[in-house]
């Protein structure tokens, strides 16, 4: 099984580098065979591409405001059909938009499969500041356990792995 776990965020503007932070301590980690850890930052277009090579999950790492205490963390199982329903977005070279990159995979025919989220509530976004806020630090260790998790859960559930135990 491939998965792909993207780091999304702007290392420039606080806790928008969330993902990134958590790409970076994942890369550090030892993951297992057929995980591929990448910050992607704001190059929306790489993602998509990136997306397109096939992958068998993708879980993105993102900051986003969901009105929870700044530190929280959240799954998110993203169902690729709703996105027809969302307005489109524009894919950026300079900026992300992990809503606009997916809707690009699909209008270049490609298929983004078991799709997540692991976002991380923000305590300071938009801003001009390099770092990420003490309660968003804070939750970075959470972040990787759940991350570490939805990837054991998803070898698992494997096509490999299926029957393995009664063998």
């Amino acid at each position: 099984m491939r998965i792909l776990v993207a780091g999304i965020g702007n290392i420039f503007m606080g806790d928008d580098a969330f993902g990134c932070a958590v790409a970076d301590s994942l890369a550090q980690r030892e993951l297992p065979q057929g995980v591929r850890v990448t910050d992607f930052g704001i190059r929306s277009y790489d993602l998509a591409y990136a997306i397109m090579d096939g992958y068998d999950a993708v879980i993105m790492v993102d900051a986003m405001p969901r009105g929870e205490p700044a530190g929280t963390v959240f799954l998110i199982e993203v169902d690729s059909a709703e996105l027809d329903a969302l307005p489109p977005g524009e894919a950026d070279a300079h900026s992300m938009n992990p809503v606009a990159a997916l809707q690009l995979v699909r209008a270049l025919g490609g298929e983004a499969h078991n799709l997540y989220v692991v976002g991380c509530e923000p305590a300071v976004l938009e801003t001009e500041e390099i770092g990420l806020s003490e309660a968003v630090r804070a939750a970075i260790p959470g972040a990787v356990a759940m991350v570490e998790g939805l990837i054991r859960q998803l070898l698992e559930k494997s096509p490999a792995n299926v029957g393995a135990e009664t063998k």
